[in-house]
């Protein structure tokens, strides 16, 4: 049924391409006005094109000060902030012995850090809304252990457990906490990895159809 998110407000990070793109052309054409962040340029441009409905800035996940200025950006566009989607990722494939400490912060800095900050960001706004949603876009690899991506393996665990803890620490509010497990789905994100036969191979293998999702 459209029109389900009629009246909403949301941010939605990573939105400039691949799965927040598409989450963003979702909740605009069930009715929420959304806040498109990225750090890529492009988000400005898909902000232009969604219309009315969408505004967009350059957002680095993993600084604070930019935090409080989207979501007071977002108070400034729209009035309030229902829901929030910490969809802001990276994945760079690796050993344990071959992950370098840069790559490991860096995983550490925008998936979990990041996801974080944001949760920390929208909450005053969503108790003075009177309640919200808040959805940590997470990882089958959040929920299994999987070889050759201990960076990107252990954000998303982190990632469930703040969300865990995040939801009983917020429910009183009428804030709900959620985070979402997708498999591997077929997005820039991910382009680096498909020359990687031998650990696409494991991560298909571990999918029951036997393919990469597609947004």
């Amino acid at each position: 049924m459209a029109g389900r998110l009629e009246g909403k407000v949301a941010i939605i990070t990573g939105a400039a391409q691949g799965q927040g793109a598409h989450e963003a052309r979702a909740f605009i054409a069930e009715g929420a006005k959304v806040m498109l962040t990225d750090v890529k340029d492009g988000v400005l441009d898909l902000a232009r094109e969604l219309g009315e409905a969408a505004r967009g800035m350059k957002h680095d996940v993993s600084d604070e000060d930019q935090w409080n200025a989207v979501v007071a950006e977002t108070l400034a566009a729209f009035g309030k902030v229902d829901i929030l989607v910490n969809n802001a990722g990276i994945f760079a494939p690796g050993a344990v012995t071959e992950t370098t400490k840069a790559s490991y912060v860096a995983h550490f800095n925008v998936n979990q850090l990041g996801t974080f900050l944001g949760m920390k960001a929208v909450i005053p706004a969503m108790k003075a809304n009177g309640g919200g949603s808040i959805i940590n876009i997470c990882s089958g690899a959040g929920q299994r252990g999987y070889p050759d991506m201990i960076s990107y393996l252990s954000t998303k665990w982190a990632v469930r457990g703040m969300t865990k803890g995040t939801a009983r620490e917020l429910a009183s509010f009428n804030i709900r906490v959620n985070s979402v497990h997708p498999g591997i789905i077929d997005t820039p994100m991910i382009g680096g990895t498909a020359g990687d036969a031998k650990l696409m191979k494991g991560i298909i293998a571990s999918v029951p159809l036997g393919r990469i999702g597609t947004t």
